[in-house]
């Protein structure tokens, strides 16, 4: 079975810190660029951070959580992960992670999309309270 599992969503306080993993079963995920998104109640989802295949070479992040997020890989674990620290009210969501999230020229430099996402998971709940 093809499948994405995010783990490690919780409920923390204002500045704290979590850490998701997002493990791949049935095919392997360092082939894949992958990316972490978030949906807040009532809006849609957006990018949260993404890393491109095999190496990880190229990373982007979303503006508000650049410098507090970082996202990773260990291919050998065919895992994903996203390290969330100095976490705030408004990173309030659920997180999913996703393979073959692409990448693309915007106006402000590189930014990730999810147009041809093959793989998606289920997603983890966060909750920051203030």
């Amino acid at each position: 079975q093809l499948r994405l599992v995010e783990s490690g969503g919780g409920s923390v306080q204002s500045g704290g810190s979590l850490r998701l993993s997002c493990v791949a079963s049935g095919f392997t995920l360092g082939s894949y660029n992958i990316g972490w998104f978030r949906q807040a109640p009532g809006k849609g989802r957006e990018v949260v951070a993404c890393m491109s295949s095999s190496r990880g070479s190229e990373i982007t992040y979303d503006d508000g959580v650049l410098g507090r997020f970082t996202i990773s890989r260990d291919n050998t674990l065919n895992t994903a992960y996203l390290q969330m620290n100095s976490l705030k009210p408004e990173d309030t969501g659920v997180y999913y992670c996703a393979a073959d999230v692409g990448f693309a020229f915007g106006s402000g430099g590189r930014v990730c999309y999810a147009g041809g996402v093959t793989y998606w998971g289920q997603g983890t709940q966060v909750t920051v309270s203030s």
